[in-house]
């Protein structure tokens, strides 16, 4: 089962699937016509949508209402191109790939969920697009000051300042980031070499200073300075095994989508600011309910613009 924070203020994939299970039972969807059901500012939203969406609602355990649910995406997405917002087809691909191992599922059993359970596939994949697109839309919202009552930084500061003690802290890291690439079409045939090959460097791995020399000999391999990232914005995937790694040696190996993948830990230090006391504040649950009074009274003046037809 996989859990996610609220998608405004969230580092990840920010998808909203909470309580998505794939053990649950699975009714294969019947064929159905589609028909154009509603057409918002010129963009149809068909049965087929609505049908799938539904399932969607289905397979997460979770009311709603699908056609309006698609109503709402369609008006987030034509926002988030007016903004010019785009997510590309593989960061579309990633997410889904994530979504997949964060399940222990290969990419054909979910691809067979979404299948079997009415979803399919690409409306899944067109869910996360818009979920992307929208959480960045939201950001860009809340940074400009044009939330109507979006909390800012240093109002988020002075919430905690009020509840007693000083600002938190946080640990703050200088990360490097080690891939060695396995191309997909290699992938069966050559993963288990570069996964010694990886370890290898892993283990003679002493400081980020001498990383693009070991990196000169080797075929495939990218080296990227992740530069300063905060304790709460680390990668879920990759937090834990930061946190336990001391400075100047590196976490162990991971098999990804790009290859196989180590980070090393060039410094670390301890900071104490706003910034750090409002990503506290927010992981703790402070954010959540002004990231979903923004979202609904965003999409509502949306709704207030839009020329939405019934059929």
């Amino acid at each position: 089962m996989l859990s996610m924070r609220k998608y405004l203020f969230s580092a990840g994939l920010a998808l909203l699937v909470a309580a998505t299970s794939v053990s649950i039972t699975i009714v294969t969807a019947p064929a159905f016509a589609s028909e154009i059901k509603y057409v918002v500012n010129n963009v149809p939203i068909t049965s087929g949508d609505i049908a799938h969406r539904a399932a969607f609602l289905r397979l997460q355990r979770k009311k709603g209402d699908a056609a309006q649910e698609m109503v709402d995406q369609t008006l987030r997405v034509a926002e988030a191109k007016r903004l010019g917002i785009r997510i590309s087809d593989a960061q579309v691909n990633v997410a889904y790939q994530r979504f997949a191992t964060n399940n222990k599922m290969q990419l054909k059993q979910l691809d067979g969920v979404m299948a079997k359970s009415g979803v399919g596939k690409e409306h899944f994949k067109e869910f996360i697009r818009a979920q992307m697109a929208w959480n960045q839309a939201l950001t860009a919202r809340s940074r400009s000051g044009d939330g109507g009552g979006a909390v800012s930084e240093q109002d988020l500061v002075n919430k905690m300042l009020e509840k007693g003690g000083a600002k938190p802290s946080a640990t703050e890291y200088m990360l490097q980031q080690v891939i060695f690439v396995v191309p997909a079409a290699e992938r069966s045939a050559t993963l288990g070499k570069r996964k010694r090959e990886a370890d290898a460097m892993r283990v003679r791995f002493n400081g980020c200073n001498t990383t693009r020399e070991f990196a000169k000999g080797l075929v495939d391999v990218t080296v990227r300075e992740l530069g300063r990232v905060l304790a709460p914005q680390l990668p879920p995937e990759w937090a834990e095994q930061i946190k336990a790694t001391k400075v100047g040696g590196a976490t162990p190996t991971r098999e990804t989508d790009r290859g196989v993948e180590f980070i090393g830990i060039c410094s670390s230090r301890e900071v104490s600011d706003d910034k750090v006391a409002q990503m506290v504040f927010q992981s703790e649950g402070g954010g959540d309910k002004n990231a979903d009074e923004l979202s609904a009274k965003y999409v509502e003046e949306l709704r207030k613009k839009a020329r939405i037809v019934q059929r």
